[in-house]
């Protein structure tokens, strides 16, 4: 055991889940890459939990920070703040959203929390609808909506959810349908179970289940969610926070691929806009965000210096089409793995779209999820010199490739070329 490792678990809580049987210290990174402390180089597929969404030390956004720390740091929402400003206009403006309404946090998961805090306020009602296998937040409020067992640690919580079918395509009991009557099916589980409970405040919804393991439904089921939620009021929350800002390629937001029905009427997105910085943020209607009838600030959320880093990476992203190059080399990405994936009877499914794949394991000649070969996946990887994810829902048996958005298409192949290597040791 590493001297920080022996640091870190006598002061660090049992439940701050780390990876590795022998834990990695990141000193460094540039691009598409990032130094262990003994000096090892890692291609690196994961981007701090889709975080480092850009790159890694990308000098727009060093240079954005380091200019406007020379400056001011910090000053909090009690006083009017011109980067903050400026993001907000864009951000809403991107949005799709009418008359939009910006909220900077310092997170996603203050992001969905201030979500509900607004739609529980605007319905007058704590009754929420959420989607199984789903995962918003470790917060109190967010943990009591989150459909992942393996993430949700207490069943107290002030909200009253109710789980309904369509996150995962490929498993349930709607699982053997085509899309249309899987959808179609999905939408009367919905109208059933609407009929049974007082008047809901809102759904949540990722448009892509992030630590769900990147399971979708098929595309327009959100866009016929929306219609049955409009008929009764219910509003509709877009979980952007692993999907926004271009990652699956076909769409700036994912909920995009479900837009049939208008935009959803809050959009909560964070991680990575700020490349790494702490930014998260809620846009809505303006009689949505400005429903609630007393004063409110916050003290982080929005500060000088990681809005104007969210800016510099805005900027850069815009001007770089890396919503394009996530399609492009995730496209070329994912027929990469699909390749590899089908000499391997453990691999059950590589799903995604853009940079956000998800490859899910099996054991052989079942339906089983195999955490244990995931875990090994994850090592081998690492040994090899790629750092990926894992995620899932019964089980963590599903890896996440989730690149940042400037990856190249031979770094795509360097990545595939390790991970399908993994793949074959731990057969």
């Amino acid at each position: 055991m590493s001297d920080l490792y022996a640091r870190h678990r006598n002061v660090l809580p049992d439940w701050l889940a780390l990876y590795y049987e022998e834990p990695l210290e990141i000193t460094h990174g540039e691009g598409r890459y990032v130094w262990g402390a003994d000096g090892t180089r890692y291609l690196d597929f994961f981007g701090g939990i889709l975080t480092t969404m850009t790159a890694h030390a990308l000098p727009e956004v060093t240079k954005a920070v380091s200019e406007q720390a020379a400056r001011i740091i910090h000053s909090s929402t009690l006083y009017l703040n011109r980067p903050m400003v400026e993001l907000a206009e864009r951000v809403a403006q991107l949005s799709g959203i009418p008359d939009a309404r910006v909220f900077f946090t310092t997170s996603g998961t203050e992001a969905n929390d201030t979500a509900l805090l607004l739609a529980t306020a605007y319905r007058r009602t704590n009754t929420v609808l959420a989607m199984r296998n789903s995962y918003h937040g470790r917060s109190f409020s967010t943990v009591g909506i989150t459909g992942n067992k393996g993430w949700s640690p207490t069943s107290l919580s002030p909200l009253q959810t109710l789980y309904v079918h369509g996150g995962v395509r490929t498993r349930g009991p709607y699982a053997h349908l085509d899309d249309d009557a899987f959808t179609a099916a999905c939408v009367d589980d919905l109208k059933d179970l609407l009929g049974h409970t007082r008047p809901p405040a809102a759904l949540i919804a990722e448009p892509v289940q992030g630590v769900g393991g990147f399971t979708s439904p098929p595309d327009g089921l959100y866009a016929a969610f929306r219609e049955v939620l409009r008929e009764r009021g219910i509003l509709w929350i877009a979980d952007e926070v692993q999907t926004g800002w271009g990652r699956t390629g076909d769409h700036f937001w994912g909920w995009q691929a479900h837009a049939r029905s208008g935009p959803p009427d809050i959009v909560t997105f964070a991680k990575g806009i700020g490349n790494g910085m702490s930014v998260g943020g809620v846009i809505a209607r303006a009689e949505i965000m400005n429903c609630l009838d007393s004063n409110s600030i916050s003290t982080f959320g929005g500060t000088q210096i990681t809005m104007a880093a969210a800016l510099a990476n805005l900027t850069y992203l815009l001007e770089h089409d890396l919503q394009g190059n996530a399609r492009r080399v995730g496209g070329l990405l994912i027929e990469r793995l699909r390749s590899a994936a089908a000499q391997d009877p453990g691999v059950r499914e590589v799903r995604g779209r853009g940079l956000m794949i998800g490859v899910e394991l099996v054991r052989p000649g079942t339906d089983e999820a195999d955490p244990d070969r995931a875990a090994a996946v994850l090592e081998a990887a690492r040994e090899g010199g790629l750092l990926i994810g894992k995620g899932g829902g019964h089980a963590t048996s599903a890896l996440r490739v989730a690149p940042p958005l400037t990856l190249t298409v031979a770094e795509a192949e360097e990545g595939a070329a390790i991970l399908e290597s993994a793949l074959r040791s731990t057969r």
